[in-house]
């Protein structure tokens, strides 16, 4: 599907419709495709631990000003080494202060299915006016307040092409995502976390941060909607945001993979992940399966929290 099109507003509502899944796990359903991770699923998740290989897929907390962060995590300290005595108690003891907006493009986060609404309704047929001032009452990330656990796959596009990143504004299209996961030997099942790697810190160490919205990030081609529909993806996730940025006008959609995955059909997407270490360690070990856990706060009402997304191999 070389130079496949970029989709017209009304393809996109068909995609969109196509893969809607609201209703599918009961009218009062919040947790998506979260479902598809069933017990089965977990326990089989665990067969892709084959070397014990510990690998963290976020982000370190951004408090640096960049182009790519312009509110910057605060991280303050209460108290440090030289003044850290109680002396009613005699302890030493430091503490600190960590405060975030974790979405946009900086921070590693998960985000929960109320982040993002399509003609004012959220997944599943929830109207947005469920989000108020105080939290949302829909779609909080609280449906993982147990976790996520369940095989990952990753998808490393820039290994696949023969290059060390993708460029800002690239886009995978869906037999270049086919043919990645084809060449590394993996298959995608139901219940699987997708994580696409585009080569974005390899990027940024060689070039410095770069503005997200010009000249933009790389992600994937709005007509790989249909292939994660297929495919029974859970969760999905990349080292960008996984829609390209700038993407060719479609009018009325202005992030449409944001838009299909969180509202139509029910998946979790994993922004801003920092996943160089865990594409270095599928190539050594010729692996690019793995047990995932993903741990989000137990924020109750949020739209989404940050996160330590952690692959064992």
């Amino acid at each position: 599907m070389a130079g496949t099109p970029i989709p017209t507003a009304e393809r996109m509502r068909e995609i969109f419709e196509s893969v809607k899944n609201w209703g599918r796990w009961g009218e009062d359903d919040e947790a998506g495709a979260l479902n598809l991770i069933t017990a089965d699923v977990r326990r089989a998740a665990a067969a892709s631990i084959r070397h014990g290989r510990v690998v963290s897929c976020a982000r370190d907390l951004p408090v640096e000003p960049a182009p790519d962060n312009p509110h910057p995590a605060l991280h303050m300290m209460v108290a440090g080494g030289d003044d850290c005595l109680i002396p009613e108690i005699g302890l030493e003891t430091t503490s600190d202060f960590v405060g975030l907006a974790f979405h946009g493009m900086a921070t590693s986060h998960l985000d929960a299915f109320c982040h993002v609404h399509k003609d004012g309704l959220m997944y599943n047929g929830y109207p947005g006016t469920l989000v108020k001032s105080t939290g949302a009452k829909k779609n909080s990330v609280m449906c993982a307040k147990d976790g996520i656990v369940a095989r990952g796959v990753l998808a490393d596009v820039p290994r696949h092409l023969g290059v060390d990143w993708l460029e800002p504004g690239q886009i995978i299209e869906p037999d270049e995502l086919t043919g990645c996961l084809a060449a590394q030997g993996v298959e995608v099942r139901e219940g699987d976390v997708l994580l696409v790697a585009t080569g974005r810190d390899a990027r940024r160490a060689e070039f410095g941060p770069w503005s997200p919205m010009d000249p933009g990030m790389p992600g994937l081609h709005p007509e790989c909607i249909p292939w994660l529909h297929e495919k029974g993806v859970s969760v999905l996730g990349s080292d960008c945001v996984s829609d390209p940025i700038p993407l060719p006008t479609i009018e009325g959609w202005g992030m449409p993979i944001h838009e299909c995955t969180l509202v139509a059909m029910g998946v979790h997407l994993l922004d801003n992940l920092e996943l160089s270490g865990l594409q270095a360690a599928c190539a050594e070990l010729s692996q690019w399966d793995f047990q995932l856990t993903i741990a989000p706060l137990r924020i109750a009402e949020g739209t989404g929290s940050p996160v330590n997304p952690i692959a064992v191999l």
